[in-house]
């Protein structure tokens, strides 16, 4: 199992996910800015003040086999909208998380979410073998747990005060999962909705 997240690009009608460099820094900075991304408290959004601190970490977690940071490009412009990545894996149980997934305001609610969702997850069990696949999110963040319910993924629980925010506050996180005898079922959901978004993109065009 060693390099068992080894650096890909996937690619689908909508969105190419490559792999996240320090040099993407300035162009994340301009997507933070479309909605003004950092404000929201429940989220990991980077700001120009913690920018540096983010992509340090995220390649750390990389270099550690932890993690796998991708940008988001939308093909219809070549530009960036987002960032996500493959996160808190653990190598010997086939498991790992999809996180620390962002997209700038003009991006959300056009389908790009559910395409790159449905890379990663055919990735993580066509090619990784995993057994399952985590999402975590903040209590208060609404918008992200209704969005994880309409992947198709199950609410676990709800770990409380899972951890401290930066303000001290407490953070009560919210866990769901898909599992492998899922995938058959959340690729059919996944597939159909991607067919919607571009039914929709040819009658508005």
């Amino acid at each position: 199992m060693e390099n068992w997240l080894q650096e890909t690009i996937l690619e689908g009608d909508k969105v190419k996910l490559i792999p996240l460099q320090k040099s993407h820094r300035n162009e994340l900075l301009e997507v933070a800015l479309d909605g003004k991304l950092w404000e929201l408290w429940f989220t990991s959004v980077p700001s120009a003040e913690t920018i540096d601190q983010y992509l340090s970490k995220a390649m750390e977690e990389k270099a550690a086999q932890a993690s796998l940071p991708f940008v988001i490009i939308d093909k219809s412009s070549q530009k960036i909208v987002g960032c996500t990545r493959f996160c808190n894996a653990a190598v010997i149980h086939r498991r790992l998380e999809i996180g620390y997934t962002w997209y700038a305001k003009s991006a959300q609610r056009t389908g790009i979410n559910t395409e790159c969702k449905y890379l990663m997850l055919q990735y993580a069990f066509e090619h990784l073998n995993c057994i399952a696949v985590q999402f975590k999110t903040d209590w208060f963040n609404l918008p992200s747990r209704n969005a994880i319910s309409r992947l198709g993924a199950k609410q676990d629980g709800v770990l409380r005060n899972d951890r401290l925010n930066a303000d001290g506050t407490y953070r009560d996180t919210v866990v769901f999962s898909i599992i492998k005898q899922e995938w058959h079922g959340v690729k059919k959901n996944l597939k159909y909705k991607m067919k919607h978004y571009r039914n929709l993109g040819s009658t508005t065009a």
